[in-house]
């Protein structure tokens, strides 16, 4: 009797394969999005980090160690 290919299967050892590496490579992907998550969170959002640098910014100006051209200046570029 001859060696039939698809009732051996060897069409479904393909398959499965292929479905295995999508698996393992969905897998990787999530735990490398969860590291990515977990490394933003302990970063501040950009307006958390502007309204620190006007907070600063307001306490120089109040303080006298600029003036206010010296204050509308930096408070327009770090707005822009």
């Amino acid at each position: 009797m001859m060696f039939d290919w698809p009732s051996a299967g060897w069409g479904w050892m393909f398959f499965g394969g292929i479905f295995m590496l999508i698996f393992w490579c969905a897998i990787i992907g999530l735990i490398i999005w969860g590291i990515v998550q977990l490394v933003r969170k302990g970063q501040p959002s950009s307006s958390a980090t502007k309204t620190h640098y006007m907070e600063t910014l307001k306490e120089r100006y109040a303080k006298g160690e600029i003036s206010k051209e010296e204050f509308d200046q930096m408070k327009k570029d770090l707005l822009s």
